[in-house]
Parts: C-alpha cells; sequence; structure tokens
C-alpha cells in the first residue's frame, strides 16, 4: 500500500508542473518568426572593354514573356490580369539592362518568338509576386544555336520598396543583370567570323521569308539543324536590295512599336510597383500567418490534451492547472483559427489588387509614317497584320523582276 501511495504522490506531484510546462513551450510556439531578405546588393553588369566595331554587334529581339497560366486553376494565388501584364512590362527591363551593357546592336521588345533576329531570348514567368520572381530563360541566335537554357530566380529585400530605391530600381534588378551578364559571357567567346556569318544568316533569312524559291539555295543546314550558308548573292543583286528594302521597312516598324512599350512600361509602373509593394507585404504575413495559426492550432491541442489527462488526477494543484490548459488551450486554437481567416482576407486581397491592376491598363495607339495603328487587340495581332501587309509591299515591288543567276560562293562557317 504504501508503495502505491508513494506512486499516486509522485504522480499528482509531476503532473502539474508538466501540464504548466507545456502552457509554457505552447506559448512559446505561438510565436511568429519573420522570414525576410535584408540584403539589397545587385550585382554589377558586365559591359565591353571597348568599342565594337558595328557590322559585329548582334541585334536582340526579346519576346513578350510567356505568362505560364497554362496551368492555371481557379482559386490559385496567380492573378491572370497581373500575369499578362507582367509578361509586357518584364521584357523592356530585359531589354533597358542589355543596352546598359553596351555589347548589343539594337535590342528590342517584339510580339513573337519567331521574329528572325541575330539572337532571340524568350522567358516563361514560372513565379512571380512582391517578394520572389522566377523566369525560366532560353536564347537562339539565327544558325539556331542555342545560347541559353536556364532558371533564373530572384528574391527582393525587404529595402526594395521604400520611396527612395522604388523610385530608382527595379526590386529584381539582380536576376535582370544575371541574364545579361551570361549572355554577354558567351558573346565574348565569338569569333569577329562567327559574328558576321550570325548576320549574314538573319538577313538571309528574312528574305527567304518572303521569297523561298529565290533565296532558299542559299543557306543549308548540317545535321544538328544549324544553318549554314552556301553561298552569298552579289551585293549588287536587285532582288537583294528589295528586301533589304523591305526589311528596313520591318524594322522601323519595330522600332516603332518600341515607342508602345516604353508608354506601356510608364503608364503600368506606378500601380504595378504599388501592387509589388502590397504584395510583398501580403506574401510575408501571409506566410507568418499561417505559420502562427498552425503553431497556435498545435500548442492549443496539446495544451487541451494535457489538460485533460491532468484532470484525472487527485491533486487539487493538478485540477486547477488542467482547468487552466484547457482553457488556455481552447483560447489558443480559437485565436489560430481566427489567424486563418485573417491570413484568407490577405489573398483575397491580393486577387483584388491584381484584378485592380488589370482594369488600369488601356489600348494604345502608335502613329506610322503614312498611317494610325490601333493596339485595340494584342501586339502579335498588330505585327501579324504589318507582315501580311509588308508580303503584299513585296509582291508589288518585285513584279515582273527576273531572279539573277550571280552568286558568290562561301566557306561553311560552323
Amino acid at each position: 500500500m504504501a508503495g502505491i501511495s508513494q506512486v499516486q504522490g509522485r504522480k499528482s506531484l509531476i503532473t502539474p508542473y508538466r501540464i504548466l510546462a507545456l502552457i509554457m513551450i505552447c506559448a512559446t510556439l505561438s510565436g511568429c518568426v519573420s522570414q525576410t531578405v535584408n540584403s539589397n546588393s545587385v550585382s554589377n553588369i558586365k559591359t565591353a572593354a571597348s568599342n565594337i566595331e558595328e557590322d559585329l554587334l548582334l541585334d536582340v529581339d526579346i519576346a513578350i514573356f510567356d505568362p505560364g497560366l497554362e496551368n492555371y486553376e481557379e482559386g490559385q494565388q496567380v492573378y491572370p490580369e497581373v500575369r499578362n501584364a507582367e509578361a509586357n512590362y518584364l521584357p523592356k527591363l530585359l531589354a533597358e539592362t542589355l543596352q546598359n551593357s553596351a555589347a548589343w546592336g539594337a535590342v528590342r521588345v517584339v510580339s513573337v518568338a519567331n521574329k528572325i533576329a541575330d539572337l532571340v531570348i524568350q522567358s516563361k514567368i514560372l513565379y512571380s509576386d512582391g517578394e520572389t520572381i522566377r523566369l525560366h530563360v532560353s536564347a537562339t541566335d539565327s544558325r539556331g544555336q542555342l545560347w541559353l537554357n536556364k532558371e533564373y530566380q530572384g528574391h527582393a529585400s525587404r529595402y526594395a520598396y521604400t520611396e527612395t530605391s522604388r523610385v530608382h530600381q527595379d526590386p529584381f534588378l539582380s536576376v535582370y543583370n544575371n541574364i545579361a551578364n551570361d549572355l554577354f559571357d558567351i558573346q565574348q567567346q565569338l569569333s569577329p567570323e562567327n559574328r558576321k556569318n550570325i548576320r549574314l544568316i538573319s538577313e538571309l533569312l528574312f528574305a527567304r521569308s518572303f521569297s523561298a524559291d529565290a533565296f532558299d539555295a542559299y543557306l543549308a543546314q548540317n545535321r544538328k539543324g544549324l544553318y549554314q550558308i552556301k553561298r552569298l548573292p552579289a551585293e549588287d543583286d536587285p532582288m537583294l536590295e528589295r528586301v533589304r528594302s523591305i526589311r528596313d521597312r520591318d524594322l522601323l516598324f519595330i522600332d516603332t512599336m518600341q515607342e508602345f512599350f516604353i508608354s506601356f512600361n510608364e503608364e503600368m509602373l506606378e500601380p504595378y510597383q504599388e501592387w509589388r509593394k502590397l504584395s510583398y507585404e501580403e506574401a510575408i504575413a501571409l506566410r507568418e500567418l499561417k505559420t502562427e495559426s498552425r503553431r497556435r492550432l498545435i500548442g492549443g491541442g496539446l495544451a487541451v490534451l494535457a489538460g485533460i489527462v491532468g484532470a484525472s488526477g487527485n491533486s487539487n494543484v493538478g485540477r486547477v492547472a488542467s482547468s487552466v490548459a484547457i482553457v488556455g488551450g481552447g483560447m489558443m486554437l480559437k485565436s489560430g483559427m481566427e489567424k486563418r481567416n485573417e491570413a484568407e482576407m490577405h489573398a483575397e486581397s491580393l486577387e483584388e489588387l491584381g484584378q485592380s491592376l488589370g482594369a488600369e491598363i488601356t489600348p494604345q495607339v502608335i502613329e506610322l509614317q503614312d498611317r494610325t495603328v490601333t493596339l485595340s487587340g494584342t501586339v502579335e495581332d498588330q505585327y501579324t497584320q504589318w507582315r501580311e501587309l509588308l508580303a503584299e509591299i513585296y509582291r508589288s515591288e518585285m513584279g515582273d523582276l527576273e531572279r539573277p543567276d550571280t552568286v558568290v560562293d562561301t566557306a561553311n562557317p560552323r
């Protein structure tokens, strides 16, 4: 009997302390941990050491980004209005970064990726909010040679959305700098001959897109599918001169379209940066609220369980502590549910912000030399119509012009 009483006494003495300890642990578990990036450092962009000869500068086309909405489902924290706007906004930021390196020719944002250029950059938005961005980027030259096929990720600093830094640089500038630096390194490995060949192939591909019969014989593809020059038309070839004239008009149109992207970005900058700022705050708050909610739910559950166990003891202290644990645990469970509801409210506010941003984007009008084009549809639609018009101009200007037989042989460059 003495042994049993001794055990019961020990049990009644230990249980209250365990219960109180659990309450203290649960209170600790309910603490909120902040997880933000404090550094605002940006990698420097690499620049050309000296002036590059004009005929060695490669022109770059950056296609409007893929918004990455093919697997979008209703209810996800992805806002189509924002993503589609970003797909038009972000390419111009990358273009400006490349231009700042002074290592390229003309850098243009284009509506379609299949436009012929010395180097074509395509990108898909994998994830984007005010805190994090993930892009998949590929780059291919006119030969068909793949330069880049890589994923880039950036995290905004907690200082990125202060009034001073928000005005002067994009929160994810380091991502664009890293892309530009990778392309710069690859370009530096090209010989002057290969750079010239890339430019020639671009011209011949453009000519072939308007007249395959006349220009197909100048190009060939090797076993890897890369284009090589078989021979060149004479410099005074009248068909080549007409094609160059058509290409100049095409590039003029594309240059005019750059004004649209500039205007678009200027209009979008303020509401988009505000959305990013609020999105950053919401993303941090949402994650911390979910973490706190989970901790409070776990802590509350443990406290209630400990209280129920302690209530079965005979000690008055144990029963009091158990009551405190049950009440405290219930309050923590209630608090956890309230935090979860608050988190859902933050998610809803993100959606409202995305919808409001989409509503602010309006159609643009650009002035050409002989007409005014209203961009009420997509930029891709506008460029498709322009290419059809160019084809008509080409056919009318060619008329009965005979195809010349004069060609210039050239070695097949690798």
